[in-house]
């Protein structure tokens, strides 16, 4: 195993995320049945392991629930981060990288993206901060790049929040409705939604 740091664009290359078992079974109980629909004994039963050898892990269903959408949201925001870095100083080569980020991770783990939003309501107070934290620094990085376009004068928007939080609302939203064998490829869609986002902002270069 070596310390190389990933190649340049690794945040466009997505692999299984490699979950633990019971995070991975808890994924697919919530996809199938919902938060509360899902049982302990499922969960567990899905996982190879007895009940008491779930708890060892995860003391709570809503353990397994943070655990998951903590997993999901760090990847999101380390993806989205290295795009935005990579893609230099220019406001729209940020935009479109982090907009192709967002699309992409949506795409790509939709599931627990779906998972994560749906279930928002299912989380205990502290959870739920923590996630809404993580949610939110990940629009403020949107924000942030949309205001520097209006500033540098290469987005128009009247509106910068407003056009930033419809973009980042209409990326998720691609997890409820994407599917692999649907009518766009991965490629065409982000095509295509960049296209509409930078619409959105008022971009020059559409």
């Amino acid at each position: 195993m070596t310390n190389e740091p990933a190649a340049r664009g690794s945040w466009r290359q997505y692999e299984d995320l490699g979950l633990p078992k019971p995070l991975a079974a808890a994924l697919e109980a919530f996809v199938e049945q919902g938060y509360h629909g899902a049982s302990i004994r499922d969960i567990a039963a899905r996982a190879g392991l007895s009940v008491p050898g779930l708890y060892h892990h995860y003391p709570s269903k809503q353990a397994l629930l943070i655990g998951l959408t903590t997993v999901v949201m760090g990847e999101l925001l380390e993806r989205t981060g290295v795009a935005e870095m990579e893609a230099g100083p220019d406001p729209s080569d940020r935009f479109d990288a982090v907009i192709e980020s967002l699309l992409r991770f949506h795409m790509f783990r939709r599931e627990q993206s779906f998972v994560a939003s749906s279930e928002l309501r299912s989380m205990e107070p502290e959870g739920r901060a923590n996630y809404i934290a993580q949610r939110d620094a990940q629009q403020k990085q949107v924000d942030r790049i949309v205001r520097d376009g209006v500033e540098s004068g290469v987005f128009a928007a009247e509106y910068p929040e407003d056009a930033s939080r419809a973009v980042v609302t209409m990326c998720v939203a691609v997890a409820q409705w994407y599917r692999p064998d649907g009518e766009l490829s991965p490629d065409e869609l982000v095509e295509r939604y960049l296209g509409i986002s930078r619409c959105t902002v008022g971009a020059e270069r559409i």
